[in-house]
């Protein structure tokens, strides 16, 4: 499975990298929203795993955009960091189908992947 994780803390992105490398999924990443937005349009993301919070676009644009395609059903997860109830809430809305608060263990990432993956 192909996953664009778009996160723009470095040490987490790396981490979140590797987990899924590890769990055998292609990694494309990107640590600024703009160029998320750049990865899916040209590598067609089979996933993608978004920070709410990033500089040029946010996780919420990343999530409109997916989801306003209607071409088909790309799962995204959101990170958001404690206190940000409000906007995972409008990711839901937005069409977002699942998030996970920051900090996180990365086998909680795993087994959440896992699971959309049988969905998708």
């Amino acid at each position: 499975m192909k996953i664009l994780v778009a996160e723009d803390e470095p040490i987490m992105l790396k981490t979140i990298a590797l987990r899924l490398r590890k769990d055998g999924h292609d990694v494309i990443v990107a640590d600024n929203g703009r160029e998320a937005m750049e990865q899916i349009d040209a590598h067609d993301p089979d996933m993608i795993i978004t920070d709410i919070m990033m500089p040029y676009s946010s996780g919420l644009e990343i999530v409109g955009k997916v989801k306003a395609v209607g071409q088909r059903n790309v799962p995204v997860i959101v990170l958001s960091a404690m206190g940000q109830e409000n906007v995972v809430v409008e990711a839901f809305n937005l069409g977002a189908d699942d998030y996970i608060t920051k900090p996180f263990s990365p086998n909680e990432l795993s087994m959440r992947v896992k699971r959309l993956t049988k969905i998708a």
